[in-house]
This record gives C-alpha cells, sequence and structure tokens, in this order.
C-alpha cells in the first residue's frame, strides 16, 4: 500500500502538479473487484478540469508502466480499484525478506529512556504495576525494533513520606529488622495510613509530625533512619525481582527517589537564585507555569525543607539529560497521574533541558464482580498482588490444559503470556478488564490463541523436516494471497507504532495474522500437498513463523513449545 501511494502522488504531481492532496488506498468489501480503492481522480477532477473517469484512466495509464503485474479498473464515478496479484506479494515479501525483517532504523543513533514499573519499596508487588511493568516492556521492544538505544530505569519508589510511614510503624511492630518481611511491611503501611486517618479525623497531628521526622531524619543521613531505609530497600527489591523474573521484565538501572533527593534540593536552591522559583511565606517552594499554559504553580518542597516527588523527579530529568543524552524519555504510570506530568514536562522545558518527554498513560484494572458486574480490582474484593495473580493464572492453565503433557517452563508462557497480551486487546488509554474467562482462552482475542497459532506453524515445520524439496519458482501463490498481505504489513506497523507506542495496535495484527492462518490451514493442505506446493507452502509458514513469534516478542510473549 505504501508504494502504492508514493507511486500515485508521484503520478499526480507529474500529471496535474498536485503536491498537496492526500492520497488514501482503502480495502475494497469483498463483493467488489479488486484489493484496494482510492477516491484520487474524483478530488482532482476539478484541478485537471476534467472528468473524474477521465482522470482515472490517466492516473491508470501511468500506473500500467511502471506497476505492470496489478489489474486497474475503473468503477462507479471514478473510482481506481487496484488488485494485486499473489505472486507479486511474494516477490514483493521475498525481496524485502531477511533476518531482521519487520525491524527498521527509523531509531537509528537515538537515545530513548524508558521509565517502568517504578514500584514502591516495602509495599509488595501489586496488580497495580501490572501495566507499567508490561507496557514498559513494550515500548523498550518496540523502540529497540526501531533502531533505537534504549536506557530502561525502574524509577523506585524509596523515599518521600512513605517512608516514614514504614519507619514509625516498624517501630511501633516490635519486629526487627532481621526477621520483618514484604508481607509485613505491606500490612503495616496499610494500618498505619488507617490510624493517621483517624487521627487526622481527630484534629491531631502527632504521628503525622513523626512521619515528616522520621523523613527529614533520611534526607539528613542519620544512622537508624539510613540503616532502616536500606533494609526496607533490600527486602524490598528481592520479591520485586522475583516477581519481575517471573513477568519475564528487567530494568537496567534503579536508580530511586532517594538517589535524587540531595540532587534534587541542591537544583531547587540553584533555580531560587536564578528567580526562576519562589519561595512562599511558609518556606515551602513553587514554581510558576502560566508562561507555559498551565495556571497551577508546582510545588518543589514543603515548608519544612523536605523533598516531594516534584523534587527527586527534577533532579531526574536533570541527571538523565547530562548523563544518558536521551532524545526520548517515556514515563509508563497510570492516568491519576497526568496532571502532575503535565507540570512535570513543562517544568523541564522552561528549565530548558533538550529530551521530549512522552507520558504513557493507560487506564485501571477491573474484575468482574460476584454479581456480574464490572469493578476496579482491590484487595477486598479478589486477587491484588502480582504473585496470586501469577499462581492463578498457571492453575487456570494446567486445568484448561487437563492432563496433557505440557512442561512447567510452557504453562509459565501461556500463563504470563495471558495476562500481557490482555493488557493490549484495547488501547492502553482505556481500562482492562481480568476476565479469566476469555484471557486464557484459545479463542477469540487472546494471548493463548496466538501464541497457539505459532505453536502450529512450528508443529508442521518439524513434520515435514525429512520431506522431499522441490522448486517453487512457479507457484501462484493464489492460496496464501492473504497472509503475504498481512505479512507485509507488519515493517510499515512497527515503525509506525514506535512514533506513538501504541502498543495495542501490535495485538491486533497478531490476532488478526492468527486468524487468517487459522483459515489458511483449514482449507489448504500442507503436508499433503505435491512436492512443489509443500515447499511454496512451508516457505510461507517458515516467513509467518518469524513474523508472528518476532510480533507476539514485542509485547513480550514467548512461543511454548507445546499447547
Amino acid at each position: 500500500m505504501e508504494k502504492l501511494v508514493e507511486k500515485i502522488k508521484q503520478i499526480i504531481k507529474n500529471l496535474y502538479g498536485a503536491t498537496d492532496i492526500e492520497v488514501v488506498l482503502s480495502e475494497v468489501p469483498a463483493n467488489i473487484e479488486g484489493d484496494y480503492s482510492t477516491n484520487i481522480a474524483m478530488r482532482l477532477a476539478k484541478i485537471a478540469g476534467k472528468n473524474p473517469r477521465e482522470v482515472a484512466g490517466e492516473i491508470i495509464a501511468e500506473l500500467i508502466k511502471d506497476l505492470p503485474a496489478y489489474k486497474y479498473t475503473i468503477a462507479g464515478p471514478g473510482f481506481i480499484n487496484i488488485e494485486i496479484s499473489a505472486k507479486s506479494l511474494y516477490e514483493e515479501l521475498a525481496e524485502a525478506w531477511s533476518d531482521n525483517y519487520g525491524y527498521n532504523k527509523s531509531g537509528e543513533g537515538k537515545v530513548a529512556v524508558v521509565e517502568y514499573p517504578s514500584t514502591n519499596m516495602a509495599k509488595p508487588y501489586s496488580v497495580g504495576h501490572l501495566r507499567p511493568g508490561t507496557q514498559g516492556w513494550a515500548c523498550k521492544q518496540i523502540l529497540e525494533a526501531s533502531g533505537w538505544k534504549v536506557i530502561t530505569d525502574n524509577h523506585l519508589g524509596d523515599s518521600g513520606t512513605p517512608f516514614g510511614i514504614w519507619a514509625i510503624g516498624f517501630k511501633r511492630s516490635g519486629k526487627s529488622v532481621d526477621e520483618i518481611t514484604i508481607y509485613d511491611l505491606g500490612e503495616i503501611y496499610i494500618e498505619m495510613k488507617r490510624l493517621l486517618k483517624e487521627e487526622a479525623a481527630a484534629g491531631k497531628h502527632e504521628m503525622a509530625d513523626e512521619v515528616q521526622d522520621w523523613l527529614l531524619r533520611f534526607e539528613a543521613k542519620d544512622p537508624e533512619a539510613v540503616e532502616l531505609a536500606a533494609r526496607f530497600k533490600e527486602i524490598s527489591l528481592e520479591h520485586t525481582h522475583a516477581v519481575m523474573r517471573r513477568m519475564g521484565i528487567s530494568t537496567q538501572y534503579e536508580l530511586g527517589e532517594s538517589f535524587f533527593v540531595e540532587r534534587g534540593k541542591e537544583l531547587v536552591q540553584k533555580y531560587l537564585d536564578e528567580g526562576i522559583f519562589e519561595r512562599n511565606e511558609d518556606g515551602s517552594v513553587i514554581c510558576r507555569l502560566d508562561d507555559m499554559g498551565i495556571d497551577v504553580p508546582m510545588l518543589l518542597l514543603k515548608s519544612n525543607g523536605a523533598a516531594l516527588y516534584a523534587t527527586t523527579d527534577l533532579a531526574c530529568m536533570d541527571y538523565r539529560a547530562k548523563e544518558w543524552k536521551p532524545d526520548l524519555c517515556v514515563y509508563c504510570v497510570g492516568a491519576e497521574q497526568k496532571f502532575y506530568f503535565e507540570q512535570l514536562f513543562a517544568l523541564g522545558k522552561k528549565l530548558g533541558m533538550p529530551q521530549r518527554n512522552l507520558h504513557v498513560w493507560f487506564g485501571t484494572i477491573d474484575q468482574v464482580s460476584p454479581e456480574g458486574k464490572r469493578e476496579k480490582m482491590s484487595s477486598r474484593k479478589g486477587v491484588v498482588l502480582m504473585e496470586a495473580l501469577l499462581d492463578d493464572a498457571e492453575k487456570r492453565v494446567r486445568e484448561n490444559f487437563g492432563n496433557s503433557e505440557i512442561s512447567d517452563a510452557d504453562i509459565q508462557k501461556v500463563a504470563v503470556g495471558a495476562i500481557k497480551f490482555s493488557d493490549f486487546v484495547a488501547d492502553r488509554k482505556t481500562g482492562i478488564l481480568y476476565d479469566p474467562d476469555k484471557i486464557f482462552a484459545l479463542t477469540g482475542f487472546s494471548g493463548p490463541f496466538c501464541q497457539y497459532a505459532d505453536v502450529r506453524l512450528r508443529r508442521i515445520m518439524e513434520k515435514a523436516t525429512n520431506l522431499e524439496t522441490a522448486d517453487y519458482a512457479d507457484y501462484d501463490w493464489a492460496a496464501e494471497k492473504e497472509v503475504l498481505q498481512i505479512l507485509l504489513e507488519f515493517p510499515a506497523l512497527v515503525e509506525a507504532v514506535s512514533e506513538n507506542l501504541e502498543a495495542h495496535r501490535i495485538a491486533a495484527y497478531c490476532f488478526k495474522l492468527a486468524q487468517e492462518l487459522n483459515r489458511y490451514y483449514e482449507k489448504t493442505p500442507i503436508l499433503q500437498a505435491e512436492p512443489a506446493e509443500r515447499s511454496a507452502r512451508l516457505d510461507l509458514v517458515a516467513k509467518a513463523d518469524l513474523v508472528m513469534s518476532r510480533a507476539l516478542g514485542l509485547l513480550g510473549l514467548e512461543i511454548p513449545e507445546k499447547m
């Protein structure tokens, strides 16, 4: 389609001098002759001063000169319908084919930082970090497939007010630093949040003051506070890494908030001295963003001198700009932080930081209630920890496979693949539904459905290992036409998605290819075909396997050996 569009643009420029008219090719309905259609002749008729059908004829005459293998017809008032032969599609695919098929160099020489899953210390890895992890990993894979150098960073939440909450909760618990677990810390946090809420409702603030005191002690490098924070971080990272390994994701760096506290305070003072930031009467520090189109000032430092998220994020932006020199920074964080990131990016622009910042945001994860209603997933109503979600997924996959001889590794690939793929079934800006009946199904828009399509391809190739091969230069590829068209779409899709990071388009592509492959298997014999036909079809199977596994790999899905 891209080749045709560019050719038509050149023709109308040469014939009519038109350079600013968009050329659009649409797929024609099944009952109309041709594969693609364009109404460009009707839109050009007034410029050319001619009948639309006459303009269509002139365009077709030029197309025939350069692309004679295609069939052209004029339909209705002046539509140009184009039918592409299956053999020419295969020839185009064979010409473009390489070990790197689907990859491109649009990002060559550029550096991107992708931030995910940004877990909080002293909290068990929850379902709330499913989407940052899966979306972040997909962003990394997609950018790398387009030639970018990608630096990944798990921006740990290991400072700020939460540390103070854990510190006073730990001291009240009576536990030792050697015996405490990530789950203890999770329960401590929940209980302390409850107590702090009750205290505030009673008009008191003793515990709240103690929380802030611990925070300031940590920022001042008080030995006890530093030791507690280090232990909380050690426990947390051991747990986080275990979950991330199960999810098949990782990052190169884990530069948390605590790494940036001192640098952030120094920058706040620097911009105060330069008159860019302002100190309020209560001692807090703000930056006005009116000149950047945002009416609400950004708070950079608390009145007691303690750092905020904005303090450490300012330092983080500055650090990345100077140390990694990225062209693009991608933040994979939920929709609830949209306004904060608008402020942060405006702040970075105001301060002259050169990188482009992109907030890859997404909706919530919902589940189906016992009453059949959709509701936000929560610990009170169902699975909330990623470990529990993964355990549940593996259990369901085992039950679906029954007594078949499927390895533990394959069970895990299907379970994790199902969870990940469910994150991409719709635009990331919408909420996703954790519906086990759908996401683990071997039919419909699911990860297992797409994985199984590729498992079948590989099974066919295994069975063909010792079969006779034959020359297939004269094969017409008619039975494979729809599959060929889909395979040819892959490189342009990857390049387009690398610009907007809409990973759900890759998932839709995988599903479309899996559907067409299933139709192909059902109506076209492969292993039982004559040698020349069989060799041609096995060539297609091998190419489809590479594309499907590569497309699923961009989303973080692996192909099982058996299903």
